[in-house]
């Protein structure tokens, strides 16, 4: 259960419903879940963060397997439930391999994919070290050049916003469901 109480149809504010609409009949055409449902507490928090994420998500340069295993990666690294709860399959969509969900769900550090790898390394030296070294930011910058550096370090970032957001909120997975990942020490990063 959330520690916040979630905002409901019947107790919106104007300003909630404007956002609610919009989302709605906008390219998610669905209600606010999860960090966008916390954040119609501040309806125009709520609005620039879901227009972030449709760039982030609907629009990124990114192929979707990259994006959905940027997804995961953070959701395991922050040990959030609902943002790996909601993104696994589609990750599996996007066609992410098996092998890989379940090396990101062990917090394990070693992909087949180069481009799975040098992503991981950049992401995870972002989130432990706060920066990444210059051998690791230059591979990245070679293989996607500066707007792709630019976008990756964003979807990184946005998706530990949403982490933080569902994690501090206790918002989990839904009523009955089982929490996909089990815990690990170190932030999600198995040693």
């Amino acid at each position: 259960m959330p520690r916040i109480p979630l905002v409901t149809a019947a107790s919106m504010t104007d300003a909630q419903r404007r956002v609610y609409d919009a989302m709605m009949s906008g390219p998610r055409r669905s209600p606010p879940v999860g960090p966008l449902a916390a954040a119609m507490h501040r309806p125009d928090l709520a609005e620039k963060w879901s227009e972030l994420g449709l760039v982030l998500r609907f629009n990124s340069s990114f192929e979707p397997r990259l994006r959905e295993f940027v997804i995961l990666l953070t959701g395991r690294y922050w040990d959030c439930q609902f943002e790996w709860f909601s993104h696994e399959g589609e990750a599996r969509k996007a066609g992410l391999s098996e092998q890989t969900i379940e090396t990101l769900r062990h917090g394990g550090g070693t992909f087949a994919g180069a481009d799975e790898q040098a992503i991981h390394d950049y992401a995870i030296e972002l989130l432990r070290d706060h920066r990444a070294g210059d051998a690791t930011y230059q591979r990245i910058l070679d293989t996607y050049g500066t707007a792709g550096i630019v976008e990756l370090t964003a979807l990184i970032g946005y998706y530990a916003m949403v982490a933080l957001t569902l994690n501090a909120h206790e918002i989990g997975v839904p009523e009955g469901a089982t929490p996909p990942l089990p815990p690990l020490p170190n932030h999600g990063v198995a040693d």
